[in-house]
């Protein structure tokens, strides 16, 4: 099915349009980000001045088996195909244009990341300048920014959506097939050119996105539940046979960076059982209670995926030189103050999500076309030279810094005022392709479609 019609059918949307399922799992998956990392930062203070970490749940032995089912990046995508397709062919159907679509994507997802950034920056640059060790402010850098990959990888696969729903209308299978064959060769390349490797961020990633355009157009539909096992079990089983040959590695981490092949089975098997599930899911999410929590978690769940990590090694960092006990990595005691870094990481998160939660909300335009091609790929171009630059050579803080700058200038180009929360009744860019296609419509029209 290639229209907006067929998507919205397929669909089963709740509250405001919005698919129940899809909050859900999305709100499953992100709390299980923040929990696992929880379990994963271990700093310990040197008497030099220096601080080394370790991934504690890593270090476990029964950790690899046990991240084949709590890996749920492939979800994020999978989800994020889903509700970015029918949000482009619903901004399409009211005269949108692929600009218009990237314009929208790039400040969601560039405006929360600038904060993010530029706080980052003022921060670990004072704590250097009172005489933290640069080693430590580097280690933070990196650590922190971590979440920061995912949004970049997130970010291209959604701005490729105008040319994949293409591309998907006319041979929706052939175009899955044709990005996993990419996927595929850019593996077989990585050992004789590593740097080629990065390029299945975009390739792996749309490949996974595609699977969530597949589901939206019903083509999973017709399969049973036992069909739908059928498939995760195949996908698991390939999965275990490539990495029991030894030709990927069996720890689902270490698959992250660069992503491969097994990745894309792993989102091959998540969808399926999501679709196999989803009439009891639908049952959870429908709640009342768990509804309302779905929607308040799901209108800032990107400041929280963003955020949690830095709040939780800054508050990590600060406890190596505050008068606690400092339980050894690994041991019963550090496995039990989990039961207090998480609360604690979710109190720190209130203040957070209460000064910058609303960077999430739709920018406020300035006067002008932001939406024309020619600003928007130049926006493009300018976010992803520092994330070009992380990718090759790690996050550094001179790159928090540059980073903030670049991705503030990016709005600028696009005509969205960086620091500026909506302002009620503005007439956006969106306003003026809504009076150009001739249809007057509320705020909610396609700025709706596009968020």
């Amino acid at each position: 099915m290639g229209t907006a019609g067929g998507l919205s059918g397929n669909l089963r949307t709740g509250t405001a349009g919005r698919d129940p399922v899809i909050d859900l799992v999305r709100f499953a998956c992100l709390a299980l980000v923040v929990v696992g990392h929880c379990m994963m930062v271990s700093p310990a203070l040197h008497a030099d001045g220096t601080v080394t970490t370790q991934n504690t749940l890593a270090e476990q032995h029964w950790f690899e088996p046990v991240i084949w089912i709590f890996m749920v990046m492939p979800l994020f995508f999978v989800t994020g195909g889903m509700t970015g397709l029918e949000a482009w062919r619903r901004l399409s159907a009211n005269g949108g244009t692929a600009a218009l679509f990237i314009r929208a994507r790039l400040l969601r997802l560039v405006r929360p990341a600038t904060a993010l950034l530029a706080v980052m920056f003022l921060g670990l640059g004072a704590a250097q300048l009172l005489g933290v060790h640069p080693q430590v402010t580097g280690l933070m850098a990196a650590g922190a920014g971590m979440p920061l990959w995912f949004l970049a990888a997130y970010l291209a696969a959604q701005l490729n959506i105008p040319l994949l729903a293409a591309l998907h209308r006319r041979a929706p299978w052939l175009t899955f097939l044709l990005l996993t064959a990419l996927v595929v060769a850019v593996d077989c390349l990585r050992g004789t050119l590593p740097l080629l490797a990065n390029i299945n961020l975009l390739f792996l990633w749309c490949a996974v996105q595609q699977l969530g355009f597949l589901i939206a157009d019903g083509k999973l539909a017709g399969l049973p539940r036992s069909g739908l096992a059928a498939v995760a079990l195949a996908a698991n089983v390939v999965l275990g046979a490539v990495t029991g040959l030894g030709l990927y590695p069996g720890n689902m981490l270490v698959n992250l960076n660069p992503p491969n092949l097994t990745l894309l089975l792993l989102g091959v098997s998540q969808a399926a059982l999501m679709e196999a599930a989803r009439p009891v899911l639908e049952g959870v999410a429908s709640w009342p209670w768990l509804s309302r929590v779905l929607q308040i978690a799901g209108a800032r769940s990107l400041t929280v995926y963003l955020w949690h990590l830095p709040l939780l090694v800054a508050m990590s960092g600060l406890l190596l030189v505050a008068p606690f006990p400092k339980p050894e990595s690994g041991t019963p005691e550090w496995w039990w103050a989990r039961a207090v870094v998480l609360p604690a990481l979710l109190l720190l998160l209130l203040p957070v999500i209460a000064a910058f939660g609303r960077l999430e909300d739709t920018p406020t335009a300035t006067p002008g076309s932001g939406a024309k091609p020619a600003a928007v790929g130049a926006a493009v171009v300018v976010v992803f030279l520092p994330v070009a630059d992380a990718a090759l050579g790690g996050l550094t803080l001179a790159l928090l810094g540059t980073g903030a700058a670049f991705f503030a200038l990016t709005q600028l180009i696009l005509g969205a005022v960086p620091w500026r929360s909506p302002v009620p009744g503005h007439r956006t860019a969106a306003a003026g392709t809504r009076r150009r296609a001739g249809r007057r419509r509320g705020r909610k029209g396609i700025a709706s479609g596009v968020k």
